[in-house]
């Protein structure tokens, strides 16, 4: 998805929500390794002593009650089993608390069975315990599921697992929706955000425990080794979609010897800090934004009739005009801009929604607001009756503080602000001062973007679209470059992620998973 949109964003946001939510037309239309583990102050667990996990491998004693646990299949619904397992709450201390992670499972009937695929939806905080529930078939093709057990788990902090809560759902409203007073970057502006965010943190520390200090990435990705071994699987055949591609790259550069049949789609680089995932998908958007209208004004039935670059001056307009003066919907709410852009973000992540963008610019140009917030409010999984369907808001931001270092310096910040709205005229002047929300975690991240390289791993697939506007496709050429077994399948159309919206992609992708095919060289598939 894209980065948090509250009253402002907060953090680049890129969970698959073209996966879920749109995948499902109705919703829309409405509705060894390295090391054991370097925790995060660069603690290890000492390997003392081993024994071996249910794959006969050897693990540390500290780990075995984890790595050689028993999970408890029992019948959900339909053709689904579910289960809960238990892992370390601190990895680098696993003597300590635990964290329950829930799983679904749908089992193959094939007496040919290749193993277990875990995938991943993106987010971060998706859940996928729901994706593989709701939408198997889109979370993996049914080829793949005749010849493999499809599981997804909700990482922890997310969903069903162990997850981070913290605002009700009065609560959540006003943090999304409410209008910040002032002019946005002055200074009352600044202050009554940056108190917002605080009291944000503040409840998420509250309500959640110690777990908010273990929701970070490089956790779940022990989690997730854990989970390989638990289900019996030498090495982790893994989907991950959008956020689920950086998960997998740091799966991969922590296990590299356990990676096996692996495909990133809409693909994370690791190397960028939250300012180069904040320009590049404000310029992403931007150009999203720029493809929908040239494909709108020529056709019949457009909301604006005229040439592109003027209709995108036109949203440029309503979206100062709804600043100035908000549109009140039915139910009491106000459309600012910040929540004009969520609506207007949702659709450009399946092309097949662009058509939703003439209902969205039609009613906001009549002075209504009602179909925006119902666009915005798919995309912040708020139900009609105001109630959230998921923890994705806690979620999102506790990881994404936790992945990436803020910047606190009002001088760079200043800079960065000016880039950004260089960079990206229509959606840059509302994506600045991003990092204010992480300014006030109560767990500053110590993580470092670095390049990952898992060196000596089995082949890993990198899908990119060219016009993905939440994961930029010069991303997926940077990590199969840095991978050093990375091969690159580049999908050249719009929207975000492309196992679902390409043939030769999904034919790619299934083949690899199948046979182990790894093509020889970029397929360049067209849309």
């Amino acid at each position: 998805m894209t980065r948090r949109s509250s009253r402002t964003p907060a953090r680049a946001r890129t969970r698959a929500v073209g996966l879920v939510a749109m995948a499902a037309a109705a919703a829309l239309a409405l509705s060894g390794c390295v090391s054991w583990f370097a925790g995060q102050n660069g603690a290890s667990v000492a390997p003392t002593a081993s024994t071996s996990s249910p794959t006969g491998e050897n693990v540390p004693a500290a780990l075995q009650q984890f790595y050689g646990q028993v999970l408890d299949w029992q019948p959900c619904g339909g053709s689904f089993v579910c289960a809960d397992a238990t892992a370390p709450l601190d990895w680098a201390n696993p003597g300590s608390a635990t964290v329950k992670l829930a799983l679904i499972k749908k089992p193959t009937t094939s007496s040919n069975k290749l193993g277990t695929l875990f995938v991943n939806p993106g987010g971060p905080g998706g859940s996928a315990y729901d994706f593989v529930q709701q939408s198997a078939d889109y979370a993996a093709h049914p080829s793949l599921q005749a010849q493999y057990d499809l599981i997804g788990y909700d990482p922890r902090g997310t969903g069903h697992s162990d997850a981070v809560h913290c605002l009700t759902d009065a609560e959540r409203d006003a943090y999304l929706y409410d209008i910040i007073p002032g002019t946005r970057g002055s200074q009352q502006w600044i202050d009554a955000y940056t108190a917002t965010s605080k009291d944000f943190a503040q409840k998420c520390a509250a309500n959640t425990g110690p777990l908010l200090q273990f929701i970070d990435t490089a956790s779940t990705t022990h989690d997730l080794d854990m989970l390989r071994a638990v289900v019996g699987d030498p090495k982790l055949n893994y989907l991950g979609y959008s956020y689920g591609t950086f998960l997998g790259a740091e799966y991969a550069n922590n296990f590299p010897d356990k990676v096996g049949r692996m495909v990133l789609d809409g693909a994370e680089d690791p190397t960028s800090s939250g300012f180069d995932v904040s320009i590049s998908q404000a310029v992403g958007f931007e150009q999203a934004l720029k493809n929908y209208l040239s494909d709108c004004v020529s056709r019949s039935g457009c909301w604006y009739t005229g040439t592109a670059d003027a209709a995108l001056t036109e949203i440029q307009r309503l979206l100062a005009q709804v600043d100035a003066s908000p549109i009140r919907a039915s139910d009491g709410r106000e459309l600012g801009s910040t929540n004009l852009l969520t609506a207007i973000f949702y659709p450009l992540y399946n092309k097949g929604n662009w058509p939703r963008l003439d209902d969205l610019f039609t009613s906001v140009e009549a002075g209504q607001a009602d179909y925006a917030f119902q666009l915005a409010d798919a995309y912040n999984s708020r139900n009609p009756d105001g109630s959230y369907a998921d923890n994705l808001i806690e979620s999102f931001n506790a990881i994404s503080c936790a992945d990436y270092p803020a910047t606190t310096d009002p001088a760079v910040i200043a800079q960065q602000n000016a880039q950004i709205v260089a960079a990206s005229p229509t959606v840059g002047p509302y994506w600045t001062y991003g990092d204010i929300p992480c300014a006030q975690w109560p767990y500053p991240s110590t993580r470092v973007p670095a390049a990952v390289t898992a060196a000596g791993s089995d082949p890993i697939l990198v899908v990119g679209t060219t016009g993905d506007p939440a994961t930029p496709y010069k991303w997926a050429e940077a990590l199969a470059s840095q991978l050093e077994n990375g091969h690159l399948v580049t999908f050249q159309g719009d929207g975000h992620t492309a196992y679902n919206s390409s043939s030769c992609v999904a034919a790619t992708v299934d083949a690899y998973f199948l046979q182990g095919t790894v093509p020889s060289a970029d397929p360049k598939c067209a849309a």
